[in-house]
């Protein structure tokens, strides 16, 4: 699934494979109208949301490397504007799109939805992907699954909290399992005592770390230094 509420009901509603792409063409024809319909004065997070909205749809359509423009495009305008949970949302289409940077591009959105108070759902599924991305003997996996659950904990509203919860609780025993062969809670305390993962003053540099990895210093698309001073306190 998409991050796209509309997108997604179309996917789900359509019956065959032929009549999903049916629908997406008919999505994508309908949002790149209204792009083309803005005024020349038209707000640019509205024209940047609607950019994003295509990307989206063109990957439905076989049109990765479209997509790519558009969506890294859209990703520069959310940050310049400050519209962090967007900016995120870009970065999640991009690293969709599967192109030759698209690790690259999940990194930076990992890196804004961590930092900034983003939904914690989009910051749960930026992270899932880490741990997808990397190998199940790898201590990478571990710690972004252990910064997904630290998310969904002080982040999530009191009444998604409990199943926000419970699916990273899930993906932090897989990886534990994965990881270490861990088949109990004993166990798996122990896991994370020793690769202290108990701690987010520890772990959440560890995650830059990884981040790093991914992303040369010389490579980041944006200048984190400024953009931490405008993370709430």
């Amino acid at each position: 699934m998409s991050g796209n509420k509309q997108l997604d009901d179309l996917l789900i509603n359509s019956s065959t494979p032929d009549q999903s792409k049916e629908d997406i063409q008919k999505y994508l024809d309908k949002k790149q109208a209204a792009y083309n319909a803005l005024e020349a004065s038209a707000a640019p997070e509205d024209r940047a949301r609607l950019q994003l909205d295509v990307a989206e749809a063109l990957i439905g359509m076989g049109r990765a490397d479209e997509s790519w423009e558009k969506a890294r495009s859209a990703l520069d305008t959310f940050v310049e504007l400050e519209l962090w949970q967007d900016a995120v949302e870009s970065c999640d289409v991009l690293y969709q799109s599967a192109q030759p940077a698209s690790l690259v591009a999940l990194a930076h959105g990992v890196w804004l939805s961590v930092s900034y108070p983003v939904e914690p759902t989009l910051t749960v599924n930026m992270l899932s992907y880490v741990v997808d991305e990397t190998p199940a003997k790898a201590d990478g996996a571990a710690i972004a699954a252990v910064t997904a659950h630290y998310i969904a904990d002080v982040r999530a509203a009191k009444d998604k909290h409990k199943s926000l919860t419970f699916l990273t609780k899930q993906m932090l025993a897989n990886v534990a399992k994965g990881h270490s062969d861990v088949v109990d809670q004993e166990g798996l305390s122990a896991w994370m005592e020793r690769l202290e993962l108990l701690d987010p003053d520890v772990f959440l540099p560890r995650l830059s770390l990884v981040l790093g990895a991914i992303v040369p210093p010389d490579q980041w698309w944006f200048d984190r230094d400024a953009l931490r001073e405008k993370i709430p306190q």
